[in-house]
C-alpha cells in the first residue's frame, strides 16, 4: 500500500475521518492500532503477526527490566531483547546472505559443499522497527526511559503506520508520551500535514519515478554504456534516491501530523554539505544519531586516543553499511563512508595546527573545493548501492573515472538538467530563508492554488506506472 497510490489515499481518508469524528483518546489508539496492522498486513498477513509477537515479547522485557534491581538479572533479560531482535534482523534479513558467503568461501578453499537456500520473504522495513525496538529496550535498560506498561501504547509506537515501512526511526521517549496526550483539532497543524504529503508526492511521483527513467535501463546493463550515459545516471541516481527517500519521510510526517503526531526530521538538505561527517548530520538524521548513541559512544565514541576513535567511527559505518543492505557491496559502502571520516576526523586535526590552510578552505572558494570532493565521493560512493553486483559497480566507477565508448543516455539529458537546475534553485532558496519570507506574504487563496498546483505536476510528470520506494529494501 504505497503512499502515492490511490489504495492508500482512500484508506487514510477513512481513518483520518473516523479519528477526527470521535473524540474518544482510548477509541482512536485502537483505531491507530487496527489500522497499522491492517497497513501491515495489506503487504503480507504473517509478517504482521510476526512484528506482534515480537514487539509484544519486547513490552514483556522492559517490564521485567523496570521490576528487577539485581544487575546481572537485568543484564540477562537485555541479553534476551537484543538476541530476540537481532537474531529475528539476522534470520529474515542475513542468513541467505550469510550462507551465500560461507559457501563461496569454502569452494574458494577447494570444498564442493553446497548450502541451503531459505528464500526467506524479508519483511518490508523490518531494519527500522527493529532498530526502535532496540532502542526502546537498552533505554530502558539505562533508566533513560520508563517501561510503557499498556501493551496497547507500546504496539502503536512499534507499528504506527505513517513510518512503520521506512522510518523515520522514532525513539519511545519521543513517541509514547504523544500517545497518552489528548488530541485536538488544529487547522495550521493540519495545513502543515498537508504542506508535507504534497512536497513528498512532488519529490517522489515527479522527480524520482521520472528520474527512475534515466538510471533503471544505464543499470540493468552498465558495461554497455559509455562514460557520459553512466555520469548522467549516477546525477539522476543521487537526485533520485534523495527525492525517493525524503518524499516518504515527508509524506510518513504529513501523515502523522494530520493525527495529531509529531515525528522526528530526517533529512536536512544533505547535499549542501561541505565534509562526510556533515553529511550524516543531515542525511538520515534518524538513522545516524541511533548509530550514534547504540554504537559509536558504547564502543567509546570520541574519547580515548585517535586510533581508537577512528576504530569506532569504522566500525559504526561499517554497520551502518550492513544494515542498508545484505550484500558486500553495501559493507563496501559502509567502509568508504567510515574511511571518509576518519580521513575528514585526522585533516581537521591537521588543519588546526595551520592556521592559514584553515582559512583558505573556510574561505568560499576553499568551501566549493570541500564541496565538490564531498559530493563527488557520494555521487561514486553510490555506485555500490545502486549497481546490481560488485562488480558493475567497479564497472561503473572504471567509466565515470575513464572515458569509454558505448550506448548513449537511454533518454535526452536535456530534461535531466533542467530537474538539477530546478533542484539546486529549490535549495538556495530555502538555505537563504527567502522562501520563508516569500511564503509568509502569501495569501492563503494564493496558497491553496500553490498546493493544488504541486499536485497536479505530481500527477502530470510522473511516468505511468508508480515505483516501489528504495529504502523498502532496506
Amino acid at each position: 500500500m504505497l503512499f502515492c497510490s490511490q489504495k492508500f489515499l482512500l484508506f487514510f481518508l477513512g481513518v483520518f475521518a473516523v479519528y477526527w469524528i470521535v473524540r474518544h483518546t482510548r477509541f482512536r489508539i485502537l483505531l491507530l492500532l487496527a489500522a497499522s496492522f491492517y497497513f501491515y498486513a495489506s503487504w503480507n498477513k504473517w509478517l504482521a503477526l510476526v512484528i506482534a509477537v515480537s514487539a509484544t515479547i519486547d513490552y514483556a522485557v522492559a517490564l521485567g527490566l523496570d521490576a528487577i534491581a539485581i544487575p546481572w538479572r537485568r543484564k540477562c533479560l537485555l541479553v534476551v531483547s537484543l538476541a530476540g531482535n537481532l537474531g529475528l534482523l539476522a534470520y529474515f534479513k542475513y542468513a541467505d546472505f550469510f550462507l551465500h558467503s560461507l559457501e563461496e568461501l569454502l569452494h574458494a578453499a577447494g570444498d564442493t559443499t553446497s548450502l541451503p537456500v531459505l528464500k526467506v520473504i524479508v519483511p518490508i522495513g523490518i531494519s527500522f522497527y527493529t532498530f526502535e525496538a532496540i532502542s526502546y529496550t537498552v533505554d530502558v535498560y539505562r533508566k533513560r526511559t520508563p517501561a510503557e506498561r499498556n501493551l496497547f501504547h507500546f504496539l502503536l509506537f512499534i507499528t504506527f503506520f505513517p513510518h512503520l515501512v521506512a522510518g523515520p526511526i522514532v525513539r519511545a521517549r519521543d513517541f509514547l508520551p504523544q500517545i497518552r496526550r489528548p488530541k485536538k483539532w488544529s487547522w495550521l497543524r493540519f495545513e502543515l500535514g498537508f504542506q508535507f504529503i504534497v512536497l513528498g508526492l512532488f519529490k517522489k511521483m515527479a522527480v524520482a519515478d521520472h528520474l527512475a527513467l534515466y538510471v533503471d535501463p544505464v543499470f540493468a546493463s552498465p558495461m554497455n554504456y559509455g562514460s557520459g550515459a553512466i555520469w548522467l545516471a549516477m546525477l539522476a541516481y543521487v537526485l533520485q534516491i534523495y527525492c525517493d527517500f525524503s518524499g516518504y519521510s515527508d509524506m510518513a510526517v504529513g501523515a502523522a501530523h494530520m493525527l495529531g503526531y509529531k515525528l522526528t526530521k530526517n533529512f536536512d538538505m544533505p547535499y549542501i554539505a561541505k565534509n562526510v561527517a556533515e553529511f550524516w548530520q543531515r542525511w538520515h538524521i534518524s538513522l545516524s544519531t541511533w548509530l550514534r548513541d547504540y554504537v559509536y559512544i558504547p564502543l567509546g565514541g570520541s574519547r580515548g586516543g585517535r586510533w581508537f576513535v577512528c576504530r569506532n567511527l569504522m566500525i559504526t559505518m561499517l554497520l551502518g553499511g550492513l544494515w542498508h543492505g545484505a550484500s558486500w557491496a553495501f559493507i563496501f559502502w559502509g567502509f568508504l563512508h567510515g574511511s571518509m571520516l576518519v580521513l575528514h576526523r585526522l585533516f581537521r586535526e591537521f588543519c588546526q595546527s595551520r592556521p592559514a590552510l584553515d582559512a583558505a578552505l573556510t574561505s568560499a572558494p576553499g568551501t566549493l573545493l570541500r564541496w565538490s570532493v564531498t559530493f563527488l565521493f557520494l555521487t561514486w560512493s553510490l555506485a555500490f548501492v545502486r549497481a546490481l553486483s560488485f562488480g558493475d559497480a567497479w564497472g561503473v566507477l572504471h567509466r565515470l573515472v575513464i572515458p569509454h565508448g558505448g550506448l548513449s543516455a537511454p533518454l535526452p539529458a536535456l530534461s535531466l538538467w533542467y530537474t538539477l537546475a530546478a533542484f539546486a534553485i529549490g535549495h538556495a532558496l530555502v538555505y537563504t530563508g527567502a522562501w520563508k519570507t516569500f511564503s509568509a506574504r502569501l495569501s492563503a487563496p494564493a496558497q491553496g492554488l500553490g498546493y493544488a498546483a504541486a499536485f497536479s505536476l505530481a500527477l502530470m510528470l510522473a511516468p505511468g506506472t508508480t515505483k516501489t520506494f528504495i529504502y523498502f529494501q532496506f
